[in-house]
C-alpha cells in the first residue's frame, strides 16, 4: 500500500489544485457557406453544410 514520505504542505497541495478554474471556451468557427458562427468540426446548425458539402437538408420556415 502506497503511504506518503512526509506531508504535502498547504501550497503545494492548493497549486496542485489551482488550475482547476481554468476553462477554455469551446473553439468557434465562421461557417464558409452562410457566415454563422457555429462549433469548429461541427455540421453548421443553421444551413447543414459540413467543410463546403450539404450533408443536412434544413427546411425554411
Amino acid at each position: 500500500m502506497a503511504v506518503p514520505k512526509a506531508k504535502t504542505s498547504k501550497a503545494r497541495r492548493n497549486s496542485r489544485r489551482s488550475s482547476v478554474w481554468k476553462l477554455e471556451a469551446p473553439a468557434m468557427a465562421k461557417c464558409p457557406n452562410c457566415g454563422e458562427m457555429n462549433l469548429a468540426y461541427r455540421v453548421c446548425k443553421k444551413c447543414g453544410f459540413y467543410d463546403g458539402e450539404k450533408v443536412l437538408d434544413k427546411v425554411e420556415g
